[in-house]
């Protein structure tokens, strides 16, 4: 059991230092090699997409889903407030993040959702809001029926999981494709093509690995079952604000 500890806490604190890495790298990549930020409707205010969106799909979502698996003497009620106020933060990101970036097109006349990654991206964002809805209702709510939320649990346990895969893979293809974007090199660029390897791309392709890594890390935890918190597995009619006390 000891040696069980031991290396779930080491996976954890790896899994916090990589998004801890993971934000650092993302604004530094929008703050100081794309120019900063700004709400105008200019490639300022897109460069808050990128941001929102790792802080918010992978960061803020692989650590509320770890909410479960980690050791603190927490009840089930304080458990699963946490991972809905964690999630909700991450909600309210990322809708911004979409905002930020559609404003951008509007205000520049390019066309929205054309691409690969902003399919999975507006997919991964309605199927979270969707599932963070569906999970408030029938796990918070005190009068849902216990068949129900029996019924519903391996979804949202599944969902959950694939949403989180989801933000892995819309956020790597978003760092790819904003990079072929803007390092085009060329006559009248201020920029060396992507395929030079320039320190912008170098520093972005960084994060694209500490963005995987940090989901590796999410997935092996939540996937190894000797690290499940069985008292947390099953549902029961007990009232949550019983459990509170």
């Amino acid at each position: 059991m000891m040696h069980l500890r031991v290396s779930f806490n080491v996976l954890y604190i790896l899994s916090m230092c990589l998004g801890f890495l993971c934000v650092m790298f993302v604004c530094l990549w929008s703050g100081t090699w794309r120019g900063g930020f700004a709400w105008d409707g200019s490639f300022l205010q897109f460069n808050w997409h990128p941001v929102l969106m790792v802080t918010s799909l992978v960061v803020l979502y692989g650590n509320a889903v770890l909410l479960y698996r980690v050791p603190l003497p927490w009840s089930k009620w304080w458990r699963k407030v946490a991972h809905a106020g964690l999630l909700l933060v991450a909600v309210v990101l990322c809708l911004l993040g979409v905002s930020a970036a559609f404003d951008f097109h509007s205000a520049n006349n390019i066309p929205h959702l054309y691409s690969l990654h902003s399919w999975t991206g507006i997919v991964t964002v309605a199927l979270f809001t969707l599932q963070w809805s569906v999970g408030l209702g029938a796990f918070l709510l005190p009068w849902t029926p216990l068949a129900f939320k029996s019924f519903l649990k391996p979804i949202h346990v599944w969902m959950g999981m694939a949403i989180f895969i989801l933000g892995l893979i819309s956020s790597l293809s978003g760092i790819n494709e904003k990079l072929l974007l803007t390092l085009v090199g060329g006559n009248g660029s201020n920029t060396e093509p992507y395929n030079a390897l320039p320190a912008e791309a170098l520093f972005a392709n960084s994060l694209g690995i500490l963005v995987a890594m940090f989901g590796l890390v999410v997935l092996k935890i939540l996937f190894s079952k000797e690290w499940n918190n069985t008292e947390f597995e099953q549902e029961s009619d007990r009232p949550l604000l019983a459990d509170a006390r």
